[in-house]
Parts: structure tokens; C-alpha cells; sequence
């Protein structure tokens, strides 16, 4: 058996476990890229911590906006144009 079988088949009986069956295999690595940088984290050590080599590659793939980035986004550009003003 490959070693990425054995990686897929424990996931899915992790899943099955929980009950959390409808989580693909790849959607957590969604979740912590996306996590990870609102919270904080460079896009270089998350995308490292993710096993890729292109920093593109995570943010395109999978680093999402949310809600409460784009409000801090928003919010950091007001702050910036009051003071510019």
C-alpha cells in the first residue's frame, strides 16, 4: 500500500469517528491557511507549515478572505485616509 493510501484511509476513518464525514481531504488545510493568516501568521511560514514551496500556491488555493478580514481591512484603510486627510 502507498504511504498516501494509508495517510487517506486513517483520515477517513478519523472522520468517520467523529462523525464528520462530509469534510474532504484537503478542507482542514483550508481552514488553517486561512485561520493562520487572520490570525496573524506570514503567508511564508503558514504556506511552509502547509508542506508547499510556493507562497502563490497557498494563498490561490487555499487562503480565503472572511468576513473579519475584510472589516479589518476596511478598517485599517479608514483609519489610514482620516489621517491622511
Amino acid at each position: 500500500m502507498h504511504y498516501l493510501d494509508s495517510v487517506v484511509n486513517l483520515y477517513k476513518k478519523i472522520l468517520r469517528d467523529t462523525e464528520l464525514d462530509h469534510l474532504r481531504f484537503h478542507d482542514p488545510q483550508h481552514t488553517f491557511a486561512t485561520m493562520a493568516l487572520q490570525n496573524g501568521v506570514d503567508v511564508k511560514t503558514a504556506s511552509s507549515m502547509l508542506g508547499h514551496y510556493n507562497v502563490g500556491f497557498t494563498l490561490a488555493i487555499y487562503a480565503h478572505a472572511t468576513r473579519q478580514m475584510q472589516e479589518d481591512a476596511a478598517q485599517k484603510m479608514g483609519s489610514f485616509v482620516t489621517q491622511a486627510m
